[in-house]
């Protein structure tokens, strides 16, 4: 035995855990094989047979071959084609007594764990471009589904990312393994992650529970990661139901999805039986935004169809942006949900409804079961009939805790009439569905109406936990109010407008307002004003964002008259930016002449979106008010500056478009020019107890400075014994003699 812990040692001790769990081990140079075939023939010959006993031995042959023989096609496409084959079966034709028949051949069976053949192999050499070796595979039924490459824990040269290399390399190398690869992992004992084969190295991530519980997850180690993805039920409910294509415009990307959404999805299942059986109340999906919560519904209408068998599925949102955004993800993955969704364009048609309009309450009552429908919220009225009356409809809500959810029956002042909250309404419509809750941010303590309609939380991933995973990047706050140099009066009045929001559910604090906020907009729209504000923009965006990353950035306008200001400033001060800098809003008939070249409409937003998310094109600065702040996300975007008071809910979602994951991305940065410090930590009050202590106090300034100190001290350190005195105090040569000077002193130090 070596005195070091060697990487052959590590797979030694991985191939003993898959041996615990009651995987089969084969060595593979014991075998007679093909080297030229990534498959395991004997195993997967013998499971074709076992787990499609009535099938004839030609229909058996007529889906090996389709296995063997894929048409010419990229290797995602391929791919994709064989996640077909494993998630439902093999379409094959036959024939009995020389009539020909078609029926589906499937690889693998999903409710029979047992039945399956389960090895863990090792050294198995496969020939394609060239000769290589993979440290481990894992074989289903003969199929080379996980491929495990394993780094030296005692190297230091060495770890995870060299192995996310290595697996690239493979897929040039020997590209027909990775067509039956559903996982790929890689592992060097003290990091363990898992992805796809289209993953970049920013979405391998780790699997931090066996259970589902976030306790003690921060350092999981490696056999929490491999026996809480790997066990034999485990994995066969992975590969079913937790990986699926989306498909981009020409790209497509395959989703593994991670622990918090498989345990959750799960969860969620679950709970949603129950309340199919009881009282409707689904309950509340709280996982924080950018973590992946619209593949997380995604997943769960998928697994609907067989949990509760083939129910019908309408999902709501409050705003048409919103809609458009979920309905398209959904759209993305239809292969995988089986069905394809449906936008309704109304409530119900009407003589003068168009042959591409959709009726909601038509379109309910053409089924009894299946099919997705989206529909905003402004689609669902009072009215003495409902619907449908159906039991087997799910309803699922996006962002499920807005103010319009309300049960309760309230009295205008003015008319005296009964006004009708719109969950109420909602209720009445669908009298007997299941309601379950989708969020990114936390029922507010104060509000009834949500848990009165979804009930509790079933689930709960909270920002601390997102970014300790990997799933989010943290955000950190600066502010820059001082720079405008605004007076007592205005700071009054700007808390004036947060005292507002606070309570603008009521339309006479509204209408009280107008005043108010017509003063807002004159004192924040002084031209002094904006042109001190686009100047410190510009400063600090040239000076320390413009070259991190792809230079993305947004600016959050307080108005639509505001936001034009601003642009116009910019561009006069830099006369070069027009393609850098561009406003996105909504057109207005009411707009001045000049506005409307530069504002467009829905198809001009729709081209600037794609081109704010091409992380190569000209387009760096985003100008918004309300439009992009929730549901939009550019992974890259790094900075957004404020201009506009906001809280709750609101603020929550707007600072979250910086959150997103982007290959060494450390974080997002809040640039505060209205004093959002108090909103923001009174819009944390509602997170968990862990989030309020890590997000408490965001100031990157209180945040660096403790950072920087400590890596001063490193530099002190590895300074010690060298005079570098001359480069505060010298002449431009003794600076520059001073610098070389310290390039040989740490270079002889290291020798």
């Amino acid at each position: 035995m070596s005195g070091f812990y060697t990487e052959a040692d590590y797979e030694n001790s991985i191939i003993e855990l898959f041996q615990n769990m009651g995987y089969k081990y084969v060595y593979a140079p014991d075998l007679e094989r093909d080297f030229r075939s990534p498959l395991y023939e004997e195993e997967l010959l013998s499971a074709l047979r076992r787990l499609n006993p009535k099938m004839p031995e030609d229909a058996i042959t007529d889906a090996l071959f389709k296995l063997k023989n894929f048409e010419n096609a990229g290797l995602v496409q391929k791919n994709e084609l064989f996640m077909d084959y494993l998630q439902h079966g093999i379409e094959v034709r036959y024939f009995v007594k020389g009539e020909e028949r078609s029926g589906l051949v499937y690889i693998a069976d999903y409710k029979n764990p047992d039945n399956n053949s389960f090895v863990v192999a090792n050294q198995w050499t496969f020939i394609e471009n060239s000769n290589k070796r993979p440290d481990v595979l894992l074989f289903l039924n003969g199929l080379p589904v996980v491929l495990i490459e394993l780094k030296s824990p005692s190297r230091e040269e060495t770890d995870a990312s060299e192995g996310y290399l290595q697996i690239r390399n493979y897929m040039q190398e020997i590209p027909s393994m990775f067509i039956y690869n559903c996982i790929c992992v890689i592992s060097d004992h003290l990091t363990s992650k898992a992805g796809t084969i289209t993953s970049g190295e920013d979405r391998f991530m780790e699997w931090k529970t066996k259970d589902g519980s976030y306790e003690n997850t921060q350092y999981a180690q490696f056999d929490t990661f491999f026996e809480g993805m790997f066990t034999k039920e485990r994995l066969l409910d992975i590969i079913k139901n937790f990986i699926c294509f989306s498909n981009e415009g020409l790209k497509k990307f395959k989703i593994l999805a991670g622990y918090h959404q498989y345990f959750a999805v799960n969860k969620a299942i679950e709970s949603t039986k129950h309340a199919t059986l009881t009282d409707g109340k689904g309950g509340v999906f709280w996982h924080t935004q950018g973590s992946g919560k619209s593949l997380s519904m995604v997943f769960y209408a998928h697994l609907l169809q067989d949990a509760l068998d083939s129910p019908t599925i309408v999902v709501i949102t409050d705003r048409n942006d919103l809609d458009d955004q979920l309905y398209g993800q959904f759209a993305k993955c239809k292969n995988f949900l089986r069905q394809e969704p449906v936008h309704a364009t109304c409530r119900k048609l009407t003589e003068t409804s168009g042959k591409n309009d959709v009726g909601l309450k038509d379109w309910l009552d053409g089924r009894q079961a299946n099919g997705i429908i989206f529909t905003t919220m402004q689609k669902f009225e009072e009215s003495s009939e409902p619907l449908s009356e159906r039991r087997n409809i799910i309803v699922m809500a996006d962002e499920a805790h807005r103010s319009q959810y309300g049960l309760k029956e309230k009295v205008d002042a003015k008319t005296g009439e009964i006004k009708v909250g719109t969950a109420r309404i909602i209720r009445d419509s669908l009298p007997n569905a299941t309601y379950i809750g989708f969020t990114g941010t936390p029922i507010s303590a104060k509000d009834r109406n949500t848990r009165e309609v979804f009930g509790d939380y079933i689930d709960i991933y909270d920002m601390t936990q997102a970014v300790e995973d990997g799933a989010t990047r943290p955000v950190y706050y600066e502010s820059r109010v001082i720079k405008l140099k605004f007076d007592e009066a205005t700071l009054h009045l700007i808390d004036q407008e947060y005292d507002i929001m606070a309570n603008n559910a009521d339309p006479e604090v509204v209408e009280k307002s107008k005043k108010e906020l017509g003063q807002m907009e004159a004192v924040l729209g002084n031209d002094a004003t904006i042109d001190s504000l686009v100047n410190d923009i510009l400063d600090h965006y040239e000076n320390y964002r413009a070259d991190l990353l792809t230079g993305k950035a947004m600016i959050v306008a307080y108005s639509r008259a505001i936001a034009m200001k601003i642009y116009n400033r910019i561009l006069e001060l830099r006369p070069g930016w027009k393609e850098k800098v561009k406003v996105v809003m909504t057109e207005s008939n009411k707009d001045p002449e000049e506005w409307r070249a530069v504002i467009g409409n829905k198809h001009r937003r729709d081209e600037l979106a794609k081109e704010f998310k091409d992380n190569n094109s000209e387009m760096k600065i985003a100008i918004v008010v309300d439009m992009w702040l929730t549901g939009f996300d550019v992974p890259s975007l790094a900075t957004m500056y404020v201009y506009k008071p906001m809280q709750g809910y609101n603020l929550m979602q707007a600072i979250a478009r910086v959150n997103r994951v982007f290959q060494d991305k450390e974080g997002g940065l809040i640039v505060d020019y209205v004093g959002i410090a108090s909103a923001l930590k009174q819009a944390m009050n509602d997170y968990t107890a862990r989030d309020k202590k890590n997000y408490g106090d965001t100031d990157i300034a209180k945040v660096a400075y403790p950072k920087f100190l400590e890596k001063l001290s490193i530099c002190r350190d590895l300074f010690h014994g060298y005079d570098y005195s001359k480069f505060t105090n010298g002449t431009d040569l003794e600076r520059s003699k001073a610098i070389t000077g310290a390039v040989n002193f740490i270079v002889g130090t290291d020798k």
